[in-house]
């Protein structure tokens, strides 16, 4: 629900995280309370809204008033999205878009930055998504990195990835990012898994998320305890960070499906404090 976000945020506002992203329709509302909310997080915290855009079902003068709406309430960033057409559109015909693809998206905000209609006149941060395991739509990862690098070469300013949860799938995922030209900052997308049910719900976020044996073979062992899952959950997610950290990342990006319990145990950790101020 929208309350618990709220109180997510709250709870991990000492810990002075860079930004929240905010999902389009985040707990279930509709686009103008995903406005509000965003508003709201701008207005009474410290912590920036990054909101997510979508442009699929969307036209031009749309996409542009919600620019317009945000870029007057102060936010600075937007993570730029396709995003999938709904599931009782079956049919749905890309051909009679204004936006086919997030690069179409994030050419339309450079452009709306360009016309100085941002107060700032650094305009929007664009974010884009990356998928260190593979699209599941797209049919090669050589195909996949050429979009990912058109939405670079169309502005966007930085990367978040999708949840995974084998580094190496990052790493490689980094690299070949690089070899292909795509230089901007990559931010991790780390989900720890704290039950057994909610890794359905993790399936629904990265279609086709690859679970290591390594981590399978500590969940089995904990089953029976829900507590125990919780706790492999979040130390398999700690040593995740850690390693990420140590190899240099620009930074995490934490799934938190509106509870801060886990992040903050992850912080712990890693030895990382919450700001007394």
């Amino acid at each position: 629900a929208v309350e618990d976000l709220y109180k997510t945020i709250v709870e991990l506002e000492a810990y002075q995280p860079s930004f929240v992203s905010v999902t389009y329709g985040a707990g279930g509302s509709t686009r103008e309370m995903t406005h509000e909310l965003v508003v709201k997080i701008k207005q009474t915290t410290s912590v920036p809204p990054v909101p997510h855009l979508t442009c699929v079902g969307h036209s031009e003068p749309q996409i542009e008033e919600i620019l317009r709406r945000y870029a007057a309430a102060g936010v600075s960033n937007i993570l730029a999205l396709r995003g999938d057409p709904p599931r009782d559109w079956p049919n749905y015909d890309w051909s009679d878009c204004d936006f086919r693809h997030a690069a179409d998206l994030v050419r339309f905000i450079r452009k709306f930055n360009e016309s100085g209609a941002h107060p700032d006149p650094r305009g929007f941060g664009i974010g884009v998504a990356g998928f260190p395991e593979g699209h599941p739509t797209t049919p090669n990862r050589l195909l996949e990195l050429d979009h990912l690098k058109a939405k670079v070469d169309e502005g966007a300013d930085y990367i978040c990835t999708q949840l995974f949860f084998d580094n190496h799938d990052f790493f490689d995922f980094r690299d070949r990012c690089r070899l292909h030209g795509i230089n901007v900052p990559i931010i991790a997308g780390i989900m720890p898994v704290t039950s057994l049910s909610g890794m359905a719900r993790m399936a629904e976020l990265a279609a086709g998320a690859r679970y290591p044996a390594k981590l399978l073979r500590a969940l089995d062992r904990a089953k029976a305890d829900p507590a125990a899952v919780e706790k492999v959950g979040i130390h398999y997610a700690a040593q995740q960070c850690a390693e990420l950290l140590d190899h240099d990342v620009d930074g995490i990006h934490f799934y938190t499906l509106n509870k801060s319990k886990a992040t903050r145990e992850i912080y712990a950790s890693l030895g990382l404090a919450a700001s007394a101020s």
